[in-house]
């Protein structure tokens, strides 16, 4: 039996008539008629007999109607199944994000993709940049996102946004018409308010200042960015941090700078190789994407 077979037999013995099964199966009484014919052609066999007007099953079309009505629940679930699949893709997306990027990319990306999303349940976690790796490999995460590519061979990377280092300052260390215009690390701030060595952007920007042979000691240092951020709102010093934390700045208490030379700073999409994103997680990457991208934009709007 066909399909359609299967949903015809099926809607008759529930009905009792040809017309009334073509209402249940919103088509057609010639249709149902049809499909019946073509049915019983197939099996060899008459399904019903016609009596008074009304039909009425035959002893085979009561076994059959057995093992129809599991395989009819069976098609209805399917259905039910890929509507789900189609307006609810996901039963959960998982995602893991640095500290920074938690707090300065990820909150405007959820709350874009909540407008489509609204019914898929979203997991957050934060790590740095080596558990993730792990969690990916676990597959406790579907997904993660980075300043730094680890490098790992059974990580995918995918740069989706690119910006660089910036400086930001007290309001009033710049004229105001030198906001977001590009800083010569030569230009750097004396009171420079120090990051973690350990930091792989950290030591680029310390790389390009050696490189022009200058120098700087610093009498504050932090581990994070988001930190430094907040000790420049309150007026202790400059400093050097990523494009993502300096566009959630408070721009009434600081100004920015993009940095030059260029030290890029890019948002990584790390994900286990060979492992295809769920259509929910693929529009949350590209509510990461835009979010990432105003915030580049914020920061070199001037430059």
């Amino acid at each position: 039996m066909r399909l359609r077979h299967i949903e015809v037999f099926h809607a008759i013995m529930q009905a009792g008539t040809i017309s009334g099964a073509a209402q249940l199966l919103s088509i057609s009484q010639p249709a149902a008629t049809k499909v019946l014919q073509h049915c019983e052609m197939q099996l060899g066999l008459t399904l019903f007999e016609r009596i008074k007007g009304k039909l009425h099953p035959t002893p085979e079309a009561r076994k059959l109607f057995t093992e129809v009505d599991r395989l009819n629940r069976d098609l209805q679930s399917v259905r039910r199944l890929a509507n789900n699949l189609k307006n609810h893709p996901d039963e959960a997306v998982r995602l893991a994000s640095t500290p920074t990027l938690s707090i300065t990319v990820v909150p405007s990306a959820l709350a874009a993709w909540r407008s489509k999303f609204a019914n898929v349940h979203c997991n957050l976690a934060t790590h740095h940049t080596s558990d993730i790796v792990n969690a990916l490999l676990l597959g406790d995460v579907d997904f993660a996102l980075s300043l730094y590519d680890p490098l790992h061979p059974n990580i995918a990377s995918e740069s989706l946004v690119q910006g660089g280092m910036t400086t930001i300052a007290p309001l009033g260390t710049w004229s105001s018409k030198l906001d977001n215009t590009p800083l010569p690390v030569a230009d750097l701030p004396k009171n420079l308010i120090a990051l973690d060595l350990d930091d792989h952007l950290v030591s680029r920007v310390m790389d390009a200042c050696e490189e022009q042979g200058l120098s700087f000691t610093s009498h504050t240092v932090v581990q994070t960015y988001l930190l430094a951020r907040t000790l420049v709102e309150h007026g202790a010093g400059a400093a050097v941090i990523d494009p993502f934390t300096a566009a959630t700045a408070d721009h009434g208490k600081v100004q920015c700078r993009p940095l030059v030379p260029v030290v890029p700073v890019n948002l990584y999409l790390l994900t286990v190789k060979a492992t295809p994103l769920s259509r929910s997680a693929r529009a949350f990457v590209q509510c990461i994407r835009e979010s990432a991208a105003e915030c580049i934009a914020r920061t070199t709007a001037a430059s």
